[in-house]
């Protein structure tokens, strides 16, 4: 009885197992897989326009799209990135620090590499929204032969020409004017609508499979390579197009902390994969029996009583695809935020239940501009394809290079095998860079500008805040010293509890010297408080408080944070009580630093790079805010210093 009793117990855990995996799988198909799942609507359509058509290029270009899905996407993504995570996490940040932390004297390399990385990423963020929902709007053009009977008189093929730009724009100033509400009443319906749109893609390429049966030629991959050496220019040129399949293959890493490396593999290896594969092989049967179809063979798959749906579907998928996006942008500013490479910028919190559902404004407003921009620019889908993708290379290049690091010192594998597994990969990544870089004067200069832009912003900022706190040390003295000093000669005392905030633990911080200098009094508790992020994504509890007498009026107090998470004050305070050092936040004063920038001739900057970063400096959030300290119990200390 007993035993029968424990594998009953046994059976229904492992049923309750399944089940929070199968749903987590769900919840990632709508969250992971949008962008590479709305790319059917485009990819196949301008790889066959470069190359001019015919059976043998539709099937080397098929060729390429299932094997390039299967090394890049399974192999390099699913079967390897998948497990180097970074305490659970992942992204480029996340390999970035992990990389970091095992090669340590190619550790300015690797930060060099995640800063471009990440750049690159935010070239993709501005153009996703704008070409997913160009392309699915598009579709309505097809639509004119439906509804001529509505208004015969009219010319609605032009009409609806017409329309597609405003309304993809209506749709796009919607996307962003919702972001401060947040999205966690909406996100749970993302993934059934999201397998609602794999499965349409899956029926969509079965009808249509059929057509012509030698789609299935395809699975050869000498196919795709006898396609690239018998077209010379034009064969890079479709490589770079071959290439839109596979965007937002990066977000599978990116998300590992949001639903683990099963439920991501499982979505991946069972539904989206499958799913894409069937749709493409439809659309290249399609090609093959109807050349013609080559205006729109996505919407061709399906009947003409089912364009409207399936254009509203298509719009729904791209603006979930888009929304993921633009979620991953919020995270990546803040992860940089944390690690130093940027400047405080405002963080909301639209979620009291999900820690990750944060808003940035200034970074939503700059991705909408930009995407506003691109659009309007651009005007269709098409022209977008040639800007498309070469941000998404240069960030998967850019992946397994670290990638390499980690295999090699994280994994403990020997530098030949390391290579035996990232060089292959890095070879084909490397073949579609350069096949995307061929494009920048067709598109693809948008991304590189925006990654320059964004680079130089973010070594500027590492720079210059290297050297304000150089030229900072040279006016404190360390915190021990000064103990002695003010245990010697005691300055006058008055009642209650001061907290200083401080980069630096070990010196004393400028607020406190100011103020013994200005004011000649000293409270009767003084805490120093740092705060530190650590090169993981979060720091366990247990592991997050230090705290440190360092005289009976002074305690140091060391609060860690990963990279992933946001700071709070307030927070801080009350983990402090579990270390029985009670602060009573209304009775207590925060002293902190206002730094007023100059320049100086003696500078270790390029002049232009000095003003960049005071400029960057004012820009960012005031102290207070961002650490959430009550504004009425702050004194602030302007300083002035020379960078």
């Amino acid at each position: 009885m007993a035993q029968t009793a424990a594998a009953h117990g046994a059976d229904e855990g492992q049923t309750l197992h399944n089940r929070h995996l199968w749903a987590l799988a769900l919840g990632s198909i709508g969250v992971v897989y949008g962008d590479i799942g709305t790319s059917p609507l485009y990819a196949m359509r301008e790889a066959v326009k470069a190359s001019n058509g015919g059976p043998d290029a539709v099937l080397g270009i098929l060729s390429l799209m299932v094997w390039t899905m299967f090394l890049i996407v399974t192999v390099k993504y699913v079967l390897v990135l998948l497990n180097a995570d970074n305490k659970g996490e992942g992204g480029t940040f996340a390999l970035m620090a992990l990389g970091q932390s095992v090669a340590k004297r190619s550790a300015p390399l690797i930060l060099v590499l995640g800063v471009v990385g990440a750049a690159f990423f935010y070239g993709d963020a501005v153009l996703t929204p704008a070409i997913s929902v160009l392309s699915a709007v598009e579709g309505l053009k097809l639509a004119e032969p439906q509804v001529r009977h509505l208004a015969p008189h009219l010319d609605l093929k032009a009409l609806i020409e017409l329309a597609v730009l405003p309304i993809t724009v209506v749709i796009l100033v919607g996307l962003f004017a919702v972001q401060s509400r947040g999205t966690a009443k909406v996100a749970q319906y993302f993934g059934p609508i999201m397998l609602v749109w794999f499965a349409v893609l899956a029926v969509g390429g079965l009808t249509h499979i059929i057509d012509d049966p030698r789609v299935f030629q395809a699975l050869n991959p000498v196919l795709g390579v006898q396609f690239i050496l018998a077209h010379g220019l034009t064969g890079l040129v479709v490589m770079g197009l071959v290439f839109l399949a596979v965007t937002g293959a990066e977000a599978l890493y990116a998300d590992l902390g949001h639903f683990g490396r099963k439920p991501i593999q499982l979505a991946w290896l069972v539904i989206v994969q499958p799913a894409l594969i069937l749709n493409y092989f439809g659309q290249g049967a399609l090609l093959l029996a109807r050349p013609e179809a080559i205006d729109s063979p996505f919407y061709r798959l399906y009947p003409s009583w089912a364009l409207i749906p399936m254009v509203v579907l298509a719009t729904v998928a791209t603006v979930i695809a888009s929304q993921a996006v633009i979620t991953g942008a919020f995270s990546f500013t803040r992860q940089a935020i944390q690690l130093g490479l940027l400047p405080r910028l405002e963080i909301r919190h639209t979620s009291e239940s999900v820690a990750g559902q944060i808003y940035l404004p200034r970074v939503n407003q700059l991705l909408f501009f930009g995407v506003l921009v691109v659009t309007l620019t651009f005007r269709s889908s098409s022209e977008l394809a040639a800007a498309y993708g070469l941000s998404v290379t240069a960030t998967m290049v850019i992946d397994s290079l670290m990638a390499f690091f980690v295999v090699w010192r994280c994994w403990g594998w020997p530098v030949w095998k390391a290579a035996a597994l990232m060089v292959p990969l890095l070879q084909i990544e490397q073949a579609f860079l350069a096949a995307n870089v061929m494009k920048i004067r067709e598109g693809g200069w948008l991304p590189l500008l925006v990654a320059i832009a964004i680079t130089l912003i973010v070594l500027t900022w590492v720079r210059g805040s290297a050297s304000l706190v150089k030229a900072t040390r040279k006016n404190e003295a360390e915190l021990e010293w000064l103990v002695r000093k003010l245990e010697a000669k005691p300055p006058h005392r008055v009642p209650g509890t001061a907290v200083f905030l401080t980069g630096d633990p070990i010196s004393a911080p400028t607020s406190l010297m100011h103020n013994l200098k200005h004011n000649r009094v000293l409270h009767e508790r003084n805490i120093i408080l740092t705060i530190k992020t650590e090169d993981t994504p979060r720091v366990p509890r247990h592991e997050r408080l230090e705290v440190e007498r360092v005289a009976d009026s002074f305690i140091r107090v060391i609060e860690h944070y990963g990279f992933m998470e946001t700071p709070s004050v307030p927070k801080i305070l009350d983990h402090c009580r579990r270390k029985d050092l009670n602060i009573d936040i209304s009775a207590t004063s925060f002293f902190l630093s206002r730094r007023s920038l100059k320049t100086t001739m003696k500078s270790e900057m390029p002049r232009w790079q000095e003003r960049l970063f005071i400029w960057l400096a004012g820009r960012a959030q005031d102290a207070t805010e961002y650490f959430r300290i009550p504004s009425d119990r702050v004194v602030e200390v302007g300083t002035q210093v020379m960078v």
